[in-house]
């Protein structure tokens, strides 16, 4: 577990070693090798025991193989000269994953980005419980991506379907996948602050066709909407028709009626009218 010290400061320490120095100085000068020899390594054995912390930044001790605690405040410190130091910093980053190519829950070839916001949380998990934290992250980031697109489908063609998708469940999606990434980065002392999908599409071997699919569902709605609203006018015109006496008409003409509006209304392109100079029969 992470265990947070407090080392000594380094400024007493920093006295202490230059008041060694007049200390050589005067034991050569007296004659006194012994003392002057201790004085040099004392003043040498001080010097590596320095070290100092900028905000967000945390120092890993550790002594002969064991982990003896972790530095977090910043300032200027002093620590056994045999300890070894280990800088790790706290600072919050992210990186962005360029699209990976991943499978949908319906097995459609997708290309996913992720942009991942991230800091060390537990220096002790960062150092000893993976081999590297930073490429540790990548590796199971690209796996939580693997893992969450499995559960959705790209996208959700059928209007009566309620489905989330990737495409239109953005904000499931992209809780979904933090919570992968941070049940995965917990082993290595990571927190993971937001994760999100930066790139979506469809993979290049069946982009055309599934344009295609998506222009022809887009084309069909259209047209049930236009029919819809079509049939309604209809019906309308011909109850105000009817309402008004403006005209009667038996069931041969009323078909033809209809059939002539709804040509009209559900063409895609301009009616050309054609003027009748006679009678309604002709």
């Amino acid at each position: 577990m992470e265990k947070i010290i407090k080392p000594s400061s380094g400024y007493l320490f920093l006295l202490l070693d230059l008041a060694l120095i007049p200390a050589i100085v005067l034991s050569f000068i007296n004659e006194l090798p012994i003392i002057g020899v201790i004085a040099v390594i004392a003043f040498i054995l001080i010097i590596p025991g320095f070290f100092t912390l900028q905000p967000n930044k945390a120092m890993v001790l550790i002594l002969f193989g064991a982990y003896k605690g972790t530095v977090k405040a910043n300032g200027f410190f002093w620590v056994n000269p045999f300890m070894t130091k280990q800088k790790i910093s706290l600072r919050v980053r992210n990186f962005e994953n360029k699209p990976l190519k991943v499978n949908d829950k319906i097995g459609n070839p997708v290309m996913v980005g992720t942009i991942v916001v991230w800091q060390v949380e537990n220096t002790f998990k960062a150092t000893f419980e993976v081999e590297d934290y930073e490429n540790f992250i990548h590796l199971q980031s690209d796996a939580a991506v693997r893992k969450m697109a499995g559960k959705y489908p790209y996208d959700d063609f059928e209007a009566e379907d309620a489905e989330i998708t990737l495409r239109s469940g953005v904000e499931e999606v992209n809780h979904s996948l933090e919570l992968e990434i941070s049940e995965r980065l917990e082993h290595a002392g990571i927190k993971v602050i937001e994760a999100r999908i930066s790139h979506l599409a469809y993979a290049s071997e069946i982009a055309s066709a599934m344009l295609q699919r998506q222009q022809a569902t887009a084309i069909v709605a259209a047209r049930r909407k236009i029919v819809d609203g079509a049939v309604g006018m209809v019906d309308m015109a011909l109850d105000d028709l009817k309402l008004k006496g403006i005209v009667e008409f038996d069931e041969e003409k009323k078909a033809a009626m209809v059939s002539n509006l709804m040509v009209v209304l559900c063409s895609d392109r301009a009616a050309s009218p054609v003027l009748n100079v006679g009678t309604l029969n002709q």
